[in-house]
This record gives C-alpha cells, sequence and structure tokens, in this order.
C-alpha cells in the first residue's frame, strides 16, 4: 500500500526446538521466549509427553570424533554379461542401477536375491570418521547372459 509506513507486532511466543540426549537417551528441549524471557521445556520425541533428565545433558552427536574432511574414494564399474562385482564391507554408500537382464545379489552370507531391469538400489550411512559409520556387509552383483548394470560406490580412505 504506498505511503503506509509502520511495524507488525506478533502476540505468539517464540518456540526452539533442539533433540538433545542424557543417559537414558534422547529427548526434546522446546526453548520458548516471550516478554523478554525464556523457558527451558524437555519432552518425550513426540513433544507433549513430560521427559525427565537423567545424568549430563549433550548434543546427542557430542560423544563421535568426526575426521575434518575426509578423504572418500569411489568407484564405478560397468557389468555387461557374465561376470561378478564385489563391493567390499566397510563402504559408505553402495548404489546398483540394472539397466537390462537379472543380476543376482548377495549382501553378506545371504541368499543372492534376482534383480530385474529397471530397478535402482541404494545404501548408504552420512557419518564417517574415526567412529563414523559404515555398511558392514560385502555386496556381490553376479551378471549372467544379458545382465547389463552399473555399480558405485563410496568408502572412506
Amino acid at each position: 500500500m504506498s505511503g503506509t509506513n509502520g511495524s507488525v507486532a506478533a502476540a505468539a511466543p517464540d518456540d526452539e526446538y533442539e533433540i538433545l540426549c542424557d543417559d537414558v537417551g534422547s529427548f526434546l528441549r522446546r526453548y520458548t521466549s516471550e516478554d523478554g524471557a525464556t523457558v527451558a521445556t524437555d519432552t518425550e520425541l513426540d513433544g507433549s509427553t513430560a521427559y525427565t533428565v537423567t545424568g549430563a545433558v549433550v548434543r546427542c552427536d557430542a560423544g563421535q570424533v568426526l575426521t575434518a574432511n575426509p578423504l572418500i574414494d569411489s568407484t564405478l564399474q560397468r557389468q555387461t554379461g557374465a561376470g561378478n562385482v564385489t563391493i567390499a564391507a566397510g563402504a559408505r554408500s553402495v548404489t546398483l542401477v540394472v539397466y537390462a537382464g537379472s543380476p543376482t545379489l548377495a549382501i553378506g552370507a545371504a541368499a543372492p536375491v534376482t534383480v530385474t531391469a529397471g530397478t535402482s538400489l541404494t545404501w548408504g550411512v552420512d557419518r564417517g570418521g574415526d567412529t563414523g559409520e559404515q555398511l558392514q556387509d560385502a555386496f556381490v552383483f553376479v551378471g549372467v547372459a544379458g545382465s547389463d548394470f552399473l555399480v558405485s560406490s563410496t568408502r572412506e580412505v
């Protein structure tokens, strides 16, 4: 609106949320600011059930030691026809795209499963470093006559 100036004040309090951990597990802390005062309220992760803190309160990932800018090794292999692609245990991500045929996939000691053309599958973790996450099992992809598939992976080095 031309020629109008001024400000609008909202009467509602400001709420901020943070997931924290104590000796028992994770919980939700809500910080409410109104009229210059801030009040912290702890609840279960549902946001409504009251929660009583047990022990020290920390950020849930505070105990994890991360490697600054870890180096990530990447692989990409296309398999056409009969043949194997193996991704050793400890990868951070594995992706399969099947273009044609019906290769099989075995994860760890599990029985192989047939994967059909048009399928795309991905497994991954998001935290690395000295105590970071990794995929615990090896992945074995076996192509048969008529197979055409692509396997990519990443691994922290």
